[in-house]
């Protein structure tokens, strides 16, 4: 086993594991603490996401972030390629740009609950019911962190960043399984919200900020965003369809 294995999660076992069910749960109302979190407002204007992607040989430029302040990004970063982890494989998410696509997200629309329910009545719902919670996601990702952080440093006195990965394993273990108790959101639901974003941004067209030089779409044989293959199907009858992957800038 290498260094590089010991410190990730296997990444078969993580991909097979990523269609974990939505739980709802009971809406809890920020405290004071979330609403004086200046350095990065929970709603901010919704802005465009396009993404110029980078040549494969260019120099990694520094990473700027919308919605993250430097603490929430290093905690997302941190989380980010523990579930998603490099190896021979492919990229980690961190290099794939995932943090960038979660920061686009929340920075926009979405972030701001733009499609969102949020009138109420909140209650206990179930899984089948879809999400529960009053909180914008953005306010649902930043609490979250809050409270992950909290528990980080009452269990292993650091914060998250800082852990090693296998602290870093028992806490997410800890927050996913909902054997710990939260002062701000339900932790089954931050886990979760916080999953399916790093899986999204991984696999992701590159316009968003993921999947980063189509390196996710490349590792799995994805074609990426054509529209039409009714050209290809007597060239490939039978055979496998292989093809750089088209993103939707390719396009315009």
């Amino acid at each position: 086993m290498t260094d590089k294995d010991e410190r990730a999660l296997p990444r078969r076992e993580f991909l097979k594991g990523v269609g974990l069910a939505g739980v709802a749960v009971t809406a809890i109302p920020l405290d004071t603490a979330l609403a004086q979190n200046q350095n990065s407002p929970a709603h901010m204007e919704n802005v465009p996401t396009t993404v110029t992607e980078p040549r494969p040989d260019a120099p990694a430029a520094p990473t700027v972030y919308r919605f993250f302040n430097a603490d929430e990004a290093s905690f997302i970063e941190a989380v980010a390629d523990l579930l998603i982890p490099p190896d021979e494989t492919g990229p980690g998410a961190v290099e794939a740009g995932v943090a960038v696509y979660i920061d686009n997200q929340l920075a926009g629309r979405f972030g701001g609950g733009d499609r969102f329910y949020l009138e109420g009545p909140f209650d206990v719902g179930k899984p089948t019911q879809g999400y529960q919670l009053s909180l914008t996601p953005s306010e649902l990702v930043r609490a979250g962190i809050m409270d992950t952080e909290a528990y980080a440093q009452k269990k292993f006195a650091n914060p998250t960043a800082s852990l090693t990965p296998e602290q870093r394993t028992q806490l997410l273990q800890d927050v996913e399984s909902g054997h710990v108790e939260f002062d701000l959101v339900p932790p089954i639901t931050f886990f979760n919200t916080l999953l399916q974003l790093v899986v999204e941004g991984y696999f992701s067209d590159p316009i968003y900020g993921g999947n980063r030089n189509k390196a996710a779409w490349k590792m799995i044989g994805f074609p990426g965003a054509l529209a039409m293959f009714v050209d290809k199907i007597d060239d490939y009858r039978n055979k496998p369809f292989t093809a750089d992957p088209v993103s939707i800038q390719d396009l315009s």
